[in-house]
């Protein structure tokens, strides 16, 4: 546990140091070094399987400055830490551009804060300081996300982030009001024992306290505003981790108020699979690339969601191989889509960074200019479509094998939400196929569109290097999957009560099979390719344009764009689309000009939070005479509302 405290205090003090002294090399030494040294008190814990723990005096009331590192919080301190460094080696290239502009020691003060703020969020055993780490982490991301704010629509994400986080935090502060009242205390150890009735109501508040931080639909809507207009390293790790917390801290409150009944992991499995499938749609729809990857982020907290539904409806039951195979899927899936959507982001960072642009219609050909961008750009494709030997297949292996099991081994009553989570992880995984398909195709394969991709330029080496450990922390946890589900073991019991061990342990056969088919399949393609080239070596090799229609001049207005690819399915899912298309169709005999856009506004900020945002504005509005600037007035109204509240505690 020192060696935790020592980490988390070299990230807060180097960040400090940073921004005082305006030297962004230090507030990147102490964001490695830090979270290198806070890495060893996680592994530890997840190795033994021992907790440890510290309580520091701290006078605050129903406060105490109470950590401890059990096998769940050092599971979910894997991905922050290991993310928060290498975001942070790629951070120091992608800022390059910005040095002669703006300082940048504030940048990583506020990194270094959120940082250190997430582990303890993750550690915090009492609920004033977990509310306090909380909100750090909220303000820490807001100075992230607002860091180009001369931008309108910058300033304008960072206030709706702002606002969803203080919504959210607002539930949270009910929970833990109600917790305290109930348990008599704010430590996370006494709250076993409040009565299930009261359990039901927090359980609820967490859902819409954490759902709000962790993307839930439709608490989401913050999600794909904030993730594009923050630095992509930042990008990476919000969406990669800092979302996590909130099914963090879902899970922690689940274990300290005990297993629910079952119509917990009901609901948990129906918000799964309509954030899943909503989050995919919306994706498909974008041109934006990392408001793209945002969605995703949406549909993969969705999945998420499925597999701790089952995992719950399992425990509730009394069926071990339900809870363990849930739980053990959703866990791993935190921590693949970690490193899988890390990368992501980093790639799209490095395609804005090296073309001047995000939009995914005026790029195109950049696998020629562009060839380790591309590749780790494919690797992180594959594993978000769940696609055998990358990791996100075995996570979502995991679930399906659960959900299986479920409508085989019980009653209708356990039959019909498993088939539901069938239903929507299947179309989730298609669809996931369809728009990376869209987005790796229309950027980095074809021909360039715009003057953006002809001058695209590869990243260093200080923005590569982090893409490659995550692509092979991709391909590891893939290809040794059936060892790697031992790994669970300690993080998986904490949720199970020591349940379903066995079963868990069970799934090795069947991902070896898989994994050494798979395998086979890419060793394969890997030497036919392989093959080509030597034979094609010192042989000349004429280059032409691919087959035309016989038309003798080809352009790249030729190629399909993002809209027209992904038209068919978004047509299939219009109801729920609502796409909106502008256009100028050619005319006459010899046209000069035609044009084609698509918007697909979001279907929960405009049709729910939109109107009572601007109902809520019209009422703020009309008691603005309020604000006359009278100070003997205000006092006044202070003085007032302190005797009401005086009569009525007397009353």
């Amino acid at each position: 546990m020192d060696s935790f405290l020592f980490g988390l205090g070299i990230l807060v003090l180097s960040g400090l140091a940073a921004w005082v002294l305006r030297r962004e090399s230090i507030g990147l030494a102490g964001a490695v070094l830090g979270s290198g040294i806070s890495l060893a008190a996680p592994i530890a814990t997840l190795a033994g399987g021992k907790s440890c723990s510290v309580c520091l005096p701290w006078h605050v009331p129903y406060g105490s400055f109470s950590l401890a590192i059990d096998p769940l919080s050092a599971f979910f301190l894997l991905p922050i830490l290991v993310v928060a460094a290498l975001a942070a080696i790629y951070g120091c290239e992608y800022l390059e551009p910005y040095r002669a502009k703006k300082p940048l020691g504030a940048v990583w003060f506020s990194y270094n804060v959120l940082v250190a703020s997430m582990a303890l969020v993750v550690t915090a055993k009492n609920g004033v300081l977990f509310l306090t780490a909380w909100e750090t982490m909220a303000l820490a991301s807001f100075f992230l996300v607002v860091f180009e704010h001369e931008r309108e629509e910058v300033r304008k994400a960072g206030w709706s982030y702002l606002v969803a986080s203080h919504l959210g935090t607002a539930f949270l502060l009910l929970m833990f009001l109600y917790l305290g009242r109930q348990a008599g205390s704010l430590d996370f150890d006494r709250f076993a024992a409040v009565g299930p009735r009261a359990a039901s109501l927090l359980f609820l508040l967490a859902v819409v306290g954490f759902g709000t931080k962790a993307g839930f639909f439709p608490l989401h809507v913050w999600l794909p505003e904030a993730h594009p207009a923050a630095p992509s390293h930042v990008s990476a790790l919000m969406s990669g981790v800092m979302i996590k917390t909130g099914i963090y801290g879902l899970l922690r409150i689940y274990v300290a108020i005990g297993p629910g009944p079952a119509w917990w992991g009901g609901l948990l499995i129906g918000i799964g699979v309509l954030s899943g499938v909503l989050g995919v749609l919306f994706a498909l729809a974008q041109h934006d690339l990392k408001r793209l990857l945002a969605y995703h982020s949406v549909e993969n907290i969705g999945i998420i969601a499925i597999g701790l539904g089952l995992g719950m409806l399992g425990r509730s039951l009394g069926a071990p191989v339900l809870t363990a195979l849930g739980f053990a899927g959703a866990l791993l899936h935190v921590l693949n889509h970690a490193l899988f959507k890390s990368l992501l982001f980093l790639s799209a960072g490095a395609v804005a960074h090296g073309t001047g642009t995000r939009e995914i219609d005026r790029l195109g050909g950049l696998i020629k200019r562009m060839p380790w961008t591309a590749f780790g750009f494919l690797i992180g494709a594959a594993a978000i479509c769940g696609l055998p030997p990358f990791n996100g297949f075995v996570s979502e292996f995991l679930i399906f094998l659960g959900a299986y099991r479920g409508t085989a081994g019980f009653g209708p009553h356990v039959a019909a939400p498993c088939l539901i989570a069938i239903a929507g992880l299947a179309l989730i995984g298609g669809l996931a196929v369809a728009c990376f398909t869209k987005a790796f195709g229309i950027v980095f394969l074809g021909e360039p569109r715009s003057r953006h991709g002809n001058h695209a330029h590869e990243a260093g080496w200080a923005m590569r290097l982090p893409m490659l450990a995550l692509a092979a922390g991709c391909a590891a946890i893939g290809l040794g999957s059936p060892w790697l589900v031992r790994f669970l073991g300690p993080a998986v019991g904490s949720l199970t009560a020591g349940q379903g061990w066995e079963e868990l342990a069970a799934t090795a056969g069947p991902l070896l099979c898989i994994t050494l088919v798979a395998t086979g399949l890419v060793a394969a393609a890997i030497f036919l390719a392989s093959l080509r080239l030597w034979l094609l070596c010192g042989r000349t090799k004429d280059k032409a344009g691919t087959w035309d229609c016989g038309y003798a001049r080809p352009s790249a207005r030729m190629q399909y764009t993002a809209s027209s690819f992904a038209k068919p399915l978004t047509e299939l899912f219009s109801t729920l689309l609502r796409t909106r298309t502008r256009s100028s169709p050619p005319s006459g005999l010899y046209p000069e000009s035609a044009a084609l856009s698509t918007t697909t506004p979001d279907l929960a900020s405009e049709g729910l939070f939109g109107p009572g945002y601007e109902a809520i504005q019209g009422l703020l509005a009309k008691l603005r005479w309020t604000q006359h600037g009278r100070l003997q007035l205000y006092v006044l109204q202070i003085a007032v509302t302190l005797l009401v509240l005086l009569i009525w505690k007397l009353r």
